[in-house]
Formats: C-alpha cells, sequence, structure tokens
C-alpha cells in the first residue's frame, strides 16, 4: 500500500536503510514534572546512565538518550523510583528542512494517507 501512495504522489521507495544518515534514534522517556524533582539533580544523577538532554515541557520532563541506552535509562529511572509515564525509540532528523505552503499540502495529503494505513506503526520526516 506504502509504495502506492509513494507512486501516485511522484515519489519512489527507497533501498532500506539508505536514509538512516538522515536521522539520529533516540531513546525518549517523559515523566511527569512534580516539586520533588530537581532537575539538575536528575540530569546528574542520569548523566551516567547515558543522558544526553533533560528537557521540561507544561507539565512533563523529557529524557533523551542514545537509543543504544534505552535499557540503562530505563534502569536508573526505575532504582530513583520515577514513574515513567511513557518511553519510546524515536528518530529526529539531523538535517530538517522547510517546504513551500504549496509543497506543504501535498506532503501533508501524503502523509495522511501513509498514517492511516494500518500496517504503518510510525511515519518519520525531516520537515520543520
Amino acid at each position: 500500500n506504502v509504495k502506492s501512495y509513494f507512486s501516485k504522489a511522484g515519489g519512489s521507495i527507497v533501498p532500506s536503510g539508505s536514509l538512516e544518515f538522515m536521522f539520529e534514534r533516540k531513546a525518549v522517556f517523559e515523566i511527569a514534572q512534580s516539586d520533588a524533582i530537581d532537575m539538575e539533580q536528575l540530569e546528574l544523577d542520569l548523566i551516567d546512565a547515558g543522558l544526553d538532554e533533560v528537557e521540561a515541557e507544561n507539565d512533563a520532563i523529557f529524557i533523551y538518550g542514545d537509543y543504544t541506552n534505552f535499557g540503562t535509562l530505563a534502569t536508573a529511572l526505575e532504582e530513583m523510583k520515577i514513574e515513567i509515564s511513557r518511553s519510546s525509540l524515536k528518530r529526529f532528523p539531523t538535517t530538517p528542512i522547510q517546504l513551500s505552503d504549496e509543497q506543504m499540502e501535498e506532503v501533508e495529503k501524503l502523509l495522511d494517507k501513509i498514517e492511516d494505513d494500518e500496517d504503518v506503526q510510525a511515519v518519520y520526516t525531516n520537515i520543520e
């Protein structure tokens, strides 16, 4: 199905792994923000477990590390008795691009079709 979506949009499928260089794989953990959590101490405690970055957003704290450190970060959070709301492996673009409104409209149609397909598990783009 995905191949037909690309063909109809004037695109094509490339060999598996040929676009890996365009994305960085990261372990991502989301925890609830609370007064009991000191962001600086959290960062210091997780550095040895492979922490790359800690970011607070709204009522959540996002913890990022290299995908190879997923297990060590999860174990460290469990040992600290911090409840993990969500955890996953995600891909982040290394070279984001910008599209015109017209181009974006076409791409959004394609992305909607792909995301609606029941066999598609995740969709990643390098669009800002």
